[in-house]
């Protein structure tokens, strides 16, 4: 009895397998091996260039992070004193002033030859920098300096060989007296950020407008009674889908181009694209209502506006108001994106900034950027939490 026991086991015993992929599996891991190293070919992927393109990183997000807001009201000496560089002789009035002095050594000098600046008469232990100027008034910095106790400094360098002709070396000490002030930077992105704020409210404001009474239109539940409903249905969804499948940057792009450059055309931008946007939210929400108090309204013979304004409408509300909010938190994102292609507001500032390379202004317009949509991100919140 046992021996069929112990037979009857082994042979329920199931046979180990190994895993064997199917020709399917196989041919779509090679599919994907496939797309992917056409991919990374097509996109030109290379960390390397990431590597090496970390100290650009360093030096812009250290300007990021050091936005121009303040600045301390400062007192400053400056001096000049003239250099030729090249064969001739001095051209200027070599005699230092009264008070601060500048001198250069040799002067004129060889290009490639080192060159001692020395000054005296500054305030003592202070930063300054010093300044080679063309016969443009062109300054280019050289170095920066910090005067000793005595109000002294000195310092060498080798001049390029490509610099040939007349020049002021320029020294420039500036120290604080302790009063600050908002800088213009910050004034001027403020009062961008305040058009950004009102171009996102009047847009969603127009687009509200049309959007409403479009989404009844657009509600399958209120026009599937007759023909005419099914094709105002379709027409009114195929519209709402055609605008908000364009980009509100492509958007104000074309508007800049008809209405011109500035908030008008971010304005129009942002109304065809929250039309398709909102309008979508809108429908979907009527089509979501109780079908209760809707044939509660029509068994008393009211016809169909009056079903709309007692049995709909009031259960719409909500959602319509938070929907709403929430659409102006995401024109105020989108605010700052289509004025990079002249749509007005902070962004149009933000594209100047960063094609002259500032990256403290930059910086300044970014955060203002930021901290106002965490504000609006949070307002809209409680808002949308008490109306819902």
């Amino acid at each position: 009895m046992a021996a069929r026991t112990d037979a009857s086991r082994e042979s329920l015993s199931l046979p180990s397998v190994g895993f064997r992929p199917s020709a399917r599996a196989v041919l779509a891991a090679v599919l994907l091996v496939l797309i992917y190293s056409i991919g990374w070919r097509v996109t030109n992927i290379d960390f390397l260039a990431l590597v090496t393109g970390i100290p650009k990183a360093e030096r812009i997000v250290s300007g990021l992070m050091q936005p121009d807001v303040a600045a301390e009201t400062t007192q400053s000496i400056t001096r000049d004193t003239p250099l030729r560089i090249g064969e001739g002789s001095v051209v200027g009035d070599a005699v230092p002033p009264d008070g601060a002095q500048v001198q250069t050594s040799p002067n004129p000098i060889v290009p490639g030859q080192e060159l001692t600046i020395s000054g005296s008469g500054f305030r003592p232990s202070t930063n300054g920098r010093l300044f080679l100027v063309d016969s443009l008034d062109r300054p280019r910095p050289i170095q920066q300096i910090t005067t000793d106790a005595n109000g002294a400094f000195a310092t060498s360098f080798v001049l390029p060989e490509v610099l040939r002709g007349d020049y002021r070396v320029r020294a420039e000490v500036t120290w604080g007296v302790g009063q600050w002030y908002l800088t213009d930077t910050f004034l001027l992105c403020l009062s961008k950020l305040i058009e950004t704020i009102f171009l996102a409210l009047m847009g969603t404001t127009f687009a509200l407008l049309v959007s409403i009474p479009m989404s009844f239109l657009g509600a399958r539940n209120l026009m599937s009674g007759s023909r005419l409903g099914w094709v105002l249905y379709y027409t009114t969804r195929t519209i709402f889908n055609v605008l908000r499948s364009i980009e509100a940057l492509i958007l104000a792009i074309i508007m800049a181009v008809v209405v011109g450059i500035g908030p008008f055309a971010g304005v129009m931008a942002l109304v065809i694209h929250s039309i398709g946007a909102m309008g979508k939210l809108y429908s979907e929400s009527i089509e979501s209502i109780d079908p209760g108090p809707v044939e509660a309204v029509t068994a008393t013979g009211a016809n169909r506006l009056q079903v709309i304004l007692y049995a709909v409408v009031p259960q719409v509300v909500p959602q319509f108001i938070s929907f709403t909010m929430y659409r102006w938190d995401i024109n105020i994102r989108l605010s700052a994106v289509i004025g990079l292609v002249g749509g007005g507001g902070i962004g149009f500032l933000l594209t100047q900034f960063i094609q002259l390379l500032q990256w403290n202004q930059a910086g300044t317009a970014l955060w203002l950027i930021g901290i106002t949509v965490i504000v609006m991100d949070y307002a809209s919140a409680v808002i949308r939490e008490r109306v819902t």
